[in-house]
């Protein structure tokens, strides 16, 4: 056959000798296998097998391809291909599944609205939560502070309430300025955003950082100026502050909503779910039930008798138990399921928060979670995403260039901090080694040279005591076994639960490091006018003091033509016979020094050395 190499060569396959003229383009999904790009190009499995081994490459029929060699092969078949995501794919298969039902309109119903609460820290956000749901979330947080993002799903109850019936979910997302990473990742998954403010405290910088995520994000925004039960309370002022940055209130003209309550009171609660109630109609929120279900990893923890544990909040279809899933490089099967309260449910519906087991490995904050029928398919995916982040991590750190190179060699002077960090949520500790990291100056650089979720154990000890690395543990404990090994190799641990207390702790320890600062403090001056040699005890100067003070224990150099020719302590200081401590301005003395190259005419320089504490300069 023309064009295509001899059939003998490779046992009867019919491979292109040369590329092939492009006549179609065919989608494929990142880590496709030999067999599912066989089918797409329609060819036999074995042809494109033998096309992969005349350019070198060794593979079997279940393998996963790298995107660049299944251009190049998809070429040599007359083909061009367009990439997109295992998500992509599943999503573009339930929106056919769907558009093949007879009323597709009807598998549409209204879901809860998903709500995000922001703000500054300390201005209620919490206890406007614990208001709502009648609990108390705030006096489990360390320093009252919330530090992970919660997810709460709320029914409301007032029979005479005009939303009875109606199920909001909460996110509440911490408010202290190093968790703007867990805030903005809040409001990519929120439908509508409730902005809380003190009253008695008004717009803060967190606030404003809040207000910009929900713009960016494009989500309708609710402001609830909390404490007004205050005697100091300025909920007007608020209103201006806020008016200001473009949320005019509904009662000026403008189309933001507005709505003054009080969590310690209880005050117009009612009222605030009522508005998010009206201003989710607006937005017609809809999910289709009947469909594989579709969400977000809002937070993943390691439980040490459970394994990994994720709460997901499902945002299309619906969860089940025994489902298998895909969600960023892992995979798994749902064997347990718990709602927000922490009871067992065995499906779980649109706009539901759910704690979820039976994951592979921890995933990350933030990512997509499928579900997938096919389980082998999302483990190839799974297995072939970590293989790609793995080789992106090595090239990273053994790339060198001559830049890198001069940087290291600029830098060899640099102090540096190795820490491990170990913390209780994978949302707390990316973030916290973010924070840490940006903490390195010009003299001292932070290094995190591990990072984990769960509890420190003996291999953490061993690699800080390798490393010489303090281990960091955010509302987290270290093992037994690792505790006891810690205080054999002389291994610091240091436990925290208020992100501040450790970024105090860590700058402390920053300064530390320095090198410590000696300065000099100037006394006096004297002139020699005359040299005596006196045997067994050297070499005495004839000195008058011409300015400040000259003192027994001062450190002093002996200065000639402007050029220091010595530099140490005084062996003796006498005024006549009498040894003294210091000698004034004007008087006269003779000064024993341990050196014999003492000439008339130079200058004595007196002066203490002080230890001062090292500074840190920002990068």
């Amino acid at each position: 056959m023309k064009g295509f190499a001899p059939p003998s060569r490779f046992g009867g396959a019919q491979v292109p000798a040369e590329p092939l003229p492009i006549t179609r383009t065919i989608t494929v999904t990142e880590g496709i296998s030999v067999k599912d790009l066989a089918e797409k190009l329609g060819v036999r499995g074995k042809d494109l097998i033998a096309t992969l081994l005349m350019r070198g490459v060794m593979v079997t029929v279940n393998q996963s391809l790298d995107a660049d060699l299944v251009k190049d092969v998809a070429r040599q078949f007359g083909a061009d291909t367009q990439f997109i995501s295992f998500e992509d794919e599943l999503a573009n298969e339930a929106l056919e599944s769907m558009l093949a039902q007879e009323n597709p309109d009807e598998l549409e119903l209204t879901r809860p609205p998903v709500v995000t609460v922001m703000g500054h820290v300390d201005h209620g956000k919490t206890s406007l939560l614990d208001a709502i749901r009648e609990t108390d979330v705030a006096g489990g947080e360390a320093g009252g502070i919330t530090q992970h993002i919660g997810a709460y799903k709320v029914r409301i109850g007032k029979p005479d309430s005009p939303a009875f019936g109606r199920e909001i979910v909460f996110l509440d997302t911490p408010g202290h300025e190093a968790f703007t990473r867990m805030r903005a990742r809040g409001a990519k998954v929120t439908d509508i955003v409730v902005v809380v403010v003190a009253a008695d405290d008004g717009v803060m910088p967190q606030t404003v950082e809040a207000i910009d995520h929900a713009k960016a994000a494009g989500v309708p925004i609710i402001v609830a100026v909390n404490k007004i039960d205050k005697p100091d309370a300025q909920p007007d002022r608020v209103k201006k502050q806020l008016g200001d940055r473009g949320l005019v209130p509904e009662a000026w003209g403008g189309n933001t909503v507005f709505v003054d309550v009080s969590a310690k009171q209880r005050l117009n609660l009612d009222l605030l779910l009522e508005m998010i109630c009206l201003v989710a109609d607006l937005g017609n929120l809809k999910a289709q039930p009947g469909r594989s279900a579709v969400g977000t990893v809002i937070e993943a923890k390691l439980d040490r008798g459970r394994g990994a544990v994720a709460t997901v909040l499902v945002q299309n279809g619906t969860l089940r138990a025994q489902d298998s899933f895909i969600v960023g490089n892992t995979f798994g099967k749902i064997r347990a399921m718990f709602d927000d309260r922490g009871r067992t449910i065995e499906e779980a519906g649109p706009s539901t928060p759910v704690e979820i087991l039976g994951l592979e490995s921890m995933p990350d904050a933030g990512d997509t979670f499928l579900v997938v029928a096919d389980r082998d398919k999302a483990k190839g995916i799974a297995q072939y995403r970590k293989m790609k982040e793995r080789e992106a991590q090595l090239a990273k750190s053994s790339r060198v260039s001559l830049e890198g190179l001069a940087e290291q060699i600029k830098q060899a002077g640099v102090k540096e901090l190795p820490l491990i960090l170990k913390g209780d949520v994978t949302g707390s500790v990316e973030v916290l080694a973010d924070s840490l990291q940006k903490m390195s100056t010009e003299k001292v650089r932070i290094k995190v040279i591990r990072s984990g979720v769960g509890a420190i154990t003996e291999s953490d000890v061993l690699l800080a005591s390798a490393s010489n690395a303090i281990i960091i543990g955010f509302n987290v404990r270290p093992e037994r076994k690792a505790a006891d090994l810690a205080e054999q190799e002389n291994v610091e641990i240091r436990l925290h639960s208020i992100i501040y207390e450790l970024q105090d702790e860590i700058h402390k320890a920053m300064l530390g490091l320095l090198e410590p600062v000696f300065k000099e403090n100037y006394l006096g001056r004297a002139e020699v006018l005359n040299v005596f040699r006196i045997p067994k005890v050297g070499t005495i100067a004839g000195c008058r003091v011409t300015d400040g003070v000259l003192r027994r224990d001062a450190d002093i150099r002996l200065m000639r033509d402007g050029e220091q020719v010595f530099k140490g302590k005084l062996t003796s200081l006498k005024r006549f016979k009498d040894d003294v401590k210091e000698v004034t301005n004007g008087m006269e003395c003779g000064v024993g020094l341990n050196t014999v190259d003492i000439q008339v005419g130079d200058t004595v320089e007196a002066f203490v050395t002080e230890r001062v504490a090292a500074e840190l300069t920002a990068r």
